[in-house]
């Protein structure tokens, strides 16, 4: 079977410290998989690698059976990975529309011509006032990101990981920060996005992670403890001390 996500025996060190220790998933094409742990669990670190911002000391990193363990990240997306960040990662100073039109040319063969100038078509444009529209942002497209609330610069950093047509979308804690309504319509946002793209999430709002999680897996201190369905990992007993706390 190829998986769209195989890591095998994932590592990687700073200095003498592991930050992700021997680490093996294998990710179904289309799965809903949940990354649980504590602070400093080496869940971000894990994402970083299989994005390409980090390089593993050691181990193999696959997606849908190729080889990425040391492919520059900014390759990453065109073969179908993308992602949202724990820190919402946007141009504070350029307009909603802005920010969506510049993922949109990030991924666009245009990008790779050094003969032929850049520029923002119309026809790119009214795509990304469709992304924008998606998230329910398209009467804000022409406002600063820096002048919109934090549950709105969410809802545009998930269409900007959408615009990329992922076939594997990591989502980094996408309910941070966000108010019990907003909240809400971001996992509904979620539940909506098509089986088509398999999506990898961490999460600390466990009514909502578990809901949404069809296989969980547990990390702690890099290493991983207990994976499989929701009510394996949650009545296991390593899960309850290490992340539940009773």
């Amino acid at each position: 079977m190829t998986f769209a996500l195989e890591v095998n025996n994932l590592c990687k060190k700073f200095g003498g410290v592991s930050v992700t220790n021997n680490v093996n998933l294998q990710i179904r094409s289309g799965e809903r998989r949940l990354i649980i742990g504590p602070n400093g669990a080496g869940k971000t670190t894990l994402f970083n690698q299989i994005t390409g911002e980090l390089t593993p000391s050691s181990g193999s990193i696959k997606v849908y059976g190729k080889d990425v363990t040391y492919l520059p990240a900014q390759t990453r997306p065109h073969l179908g990975v993308s992602r949202t960040f724990q820190i919402i990662n946007l141009f504070n100073q350029e307009t909603a529309a802005h920010n969506v039109v510049l993922a949109l040319l990030g991924v666009s063969r245009q990008r790779f011509n050094p003969f032929k100038k850049l520029k923002i078509t119309d026809e790119v444009y009214e795509q990304a006032l469709s992304i924008l529209k998606s998230v329910d942002l398209a009467n804000s497209a022409n406002r600063k990101v820096g002048e919109m609330s934090y549950g709105e610069q969410r809802r545009i950093e998930i269409g900007l990981a959408m615009s990329q047509n992922p076939k594997l979308l990591l989502l980094d804690e996408p309910l941070a920060g966000l108010s019990h309504d907003e909240r809400l319509w971001v996992k509904d946002l979620i539940a909506s996005i098509p089986k088509t793209t398999t999506i990898v999430m961490i999460e600390h709002d466990m009514d909502v992670a578990l809901a949404f999680a069809e296989k969980i897996t547990l990390l702690h201190y890099g290493t991983l403890i207990v994976e499989g369905d929701r009510d394996t990992v949650v009545n296991h007993p390593q899960t309850k001390e290490i992340y539940l706390g009773h």
